[in-house]
């Protein structure tokens, strides 16, 4: 599976954005997808995961209520809805995909196999 993610840039706090991951291969249902982002200086960190059958979804704490991870198995993507972003959401988002997650590993980067190459999110004024 490759994933190449895109949609980001620069927006001013309160504003929003829609990332996209768009994968390669078969089976793109089967996959658990998640959009993880590190900050500079920051170790990467989890944001939001969805099942391969889309039902479930999971989110971190400081972005519950603002962000939205939905999928289209159709297209073989995944989207990730920003909003009322913060400074404090300037980070690279990648997004990764799995077939052997569980809930209690879903939001553990360890359990990924696959990452896109990142895309860059600056929420400045």
């Amino acid at each position: 599976v490759q994933l190449q993610a895109s949609g980001g840039g620069l927006v001013q706090p309160g504003g929003s954005l829609r990332l996209s991951c768009a994968a390669s291969g078969s089976s793109f249902s089967r996959y658990a997808m998640a959009w993880f982002r590190q900050a500079v200086g920051k170790e990467r960190e989890f944001v939001a995961a969805i099942r391969g059958s889309g039902g479930a979804s999971f989110y971190t704490d400081s972005v519950k209520g603002r962000f939205t991870i939905s999928r289209d198995n159709a297209k073989n993507t995944v989207y990730l809805q920003m909003n009322t972003l913060k400074p404090e959401d300037t980070a690279i988002y990648y997004c990764a995909a799995s077939s052997g997650v569980i809930v209690s590993n879903i939001r553990n980067s360890q359990a990924y196999y696959y990452w896109g190459q990142g895309t860059e999110v600056t929420v400045s004024s």
